[in-house]
């Protein structure tokens, strides 16, 4: 019962507190705010026109010089952003191309250090085995050719294997390719 006199007595003060806005006095404040609200959407709509190029004929010598100064400050805040924004986007592409270029140089490297590898790996392999290089024994080819060089993953050109290229291509098993490509 008491949570509801409680309710009661709020609703109705809330409703007094309306009624008490709704003076004359309260009305004819409303008005005059509406009338200043309007006249200044008048203004900012006709200064909209005017920056479009629109309703220009009333406007007399220096108001069109006025308006053509206020149009060049603006070209020139909006060029200014412009530029700015395309500085930081080249800044950034710079800063990508050179972590590319690092990342390149690295693998580049490591491609270095496994040709050797692998070189290194045949060749003790031919010393270990030499009855296989007789042309009775088939060897198995490998699936696709080993034809990296720095330049090539730099470039993105493909170049003539080096002989040292060519010979590894040669004695390659197909399984190591594989795992040189991974």
């Amino acid at each position: 019962m008491e949570r509801i006199l409680e309710r009661y007595e709020r609703y109705s003060y809330a409703e007094r507190q309306l009624l008490a806005n709704d003076d004359p006095e309260n009305q004819g404040s409303w008005t005059l705010e509406y009338a200043k609200l309007k006249a200044r959407v008048d203004v900012l709509q006709r200064n909209q026109r005017h920056f479009m190029g629109e309703d220009l004929e009333p406007l007399n010598i220096k108001e069109l010089q006025n308006l053509e100064n206020q149009i060049d400050a603006a070209l020139k805040h909006v060029r200014s952003r412009k530029n700015q924004l395309m500085y930081e986007s080249i800044s950034e592409l710079q800063k990508k191309d050179k972590a590319l270029q690092e990342q390149n140089n690295m693998l580049a490297k490591k491609v270095k250090e496994k040709e050797k590898a692998i070189i290194t790996q045949q060749a003790l392999w031919e010393q270990q085995n030499p009855d296989l290089d007789s042309p009775s024994i088939h060897r198995p080819q490998p699936q696709q050719p080993l034809n990296i060089s720095s330049s090539h993953l730099a470039t993105g050109i493909e170049e003539e294997p080096t002989p040292i290229q060519h010979r590894a291509n040669a004695l390659l098993p197909a399984w190591m390719l594989r795992y040189l490509n991974e």
